[in-house]
């Protein structure tokens, strides 16, 4: 299908995994009555964003995939005839962890799963404590409805994550995340945060010629030391805002999208053509030395 609406679902979470779940169905269900055929969930939405500390009671949230959410989920996808990315805490094995992604098709199918791969560890963002890094390779899942490459929060600051996804047929970057601004830090400081984070999701979309979906959670977590930013958005394959969520608001969105679209920017802005994949070889190095 050419043109597709994909469904952005944005809300603030509790500590309740139940009820964090019941509202993201909640979601799923508004915006598939707004004509939603796609439906992005945000970054870990069963839960708090538990990775604030190093605590090992927040294991006790992980859970199989396909397991308990993705049966729901599956249920609430077929139907409603939509496609779901759920973005959930996953526990592989005993003391193996991964932040991972389940896609779910519209008739209720498990299509699989997508495990982040560039795992953070920064102030009130420890992941490296709880998430093994992604061994799933980057992914892309053909969907009753389109073509979709799923990456997570901190892969979408690489280019070669959205590259490499839309050379393997990626028609839709979507991006479930959860990030925000610190609130001991300054408002021209967090501003530039926010911006910096939407401007490299556009250049994604400008460099590969494809439509970005970033899903974002709202809202003060941590005791009020964090508050998620919001600002999910839709950016086309030339990098214009489609659609932008407010910083405060929770919100439930539609965008229609046109998949060929990218044949257009493509054509007249030929940057697959002139690649020099000859010379890309040092890009695997971690970092090159004169000597």
């Amino acid at each position: 299908m050419a043109k597709v609406k994909v469904g952005l679902v944005q809300h603030t979470c509790t500590a309740d995994k139940a009820e964090n779940l019941q509202k993201a169905i909640r979601g799923v269900r508004e915006a598939a009555q707004k004509g939603a055929q796609i439906v992005c969930l945000q970054e870990l939405f069963t839960s708090l964003y538990f990775c604030d500390v190093e605590d090992y009671d927040n294991f006790l949230l992980a859970e199989a995939i396909p397991g308990p959410s993705t049966d729901a989920l599956s249920a609430v996808a077929k139907e409603l005839g939509v496609v779901i990315i759920a973005s959930l805490f996953e526990k592989r094995a005993e003391g193996l962890y991964h932040n991972t992604t389940a896609v779910l098709d519209a008739d209720g199918s498990y299509l699989g799963k997508y495990r982040k791969m560039h795992i953070p560890d920064d102030p009130a963002y420890y992941e490296k404590f709880y998430f093994t890094p992604g061994d799933t390779g980057y992914k892309v899942f053909k969907t009753r409805f389109a073509t979709i490459g799923v990456l997570i929060c901190w892969d979408q600051w690489y280019p070669e994550a959205a590259r490499i996804t839309s050379l393997m047929g990626a028609e839709i970057l979507f991006y479930p995340t959860a990030i925000g601004w610190a609130t001991s830090q300054d408002p021209d400081t967090n501003t530039e945060q926010y911006n910096a984070w939407q401007t490299i999701q556009r250049s994604h979309a400008v460099a590969n010629g494809v439509h970005v979906v970033s899903v974002n959670r709202c809202g003060f977590e941590q005791d009020g030391a964090m508050k998620f930013w919001g600002g999910s958005f839709v950016s086309n394959p030339f990098g214009t805002i489609m659609y932008k969520a407010s910083h405060e608001e929770e919100e439930v969105a539609v965008v229609e999208i046109d998949t060929q679209a990218s044949d257009r920017y493509r054509t007249h802005w030929p940057f697959l053509r002139d690649r020099r994949i000859d010379s890309y070889q040092p890009i695997t190095k971690r970092y090159i030395d004169e000597d």
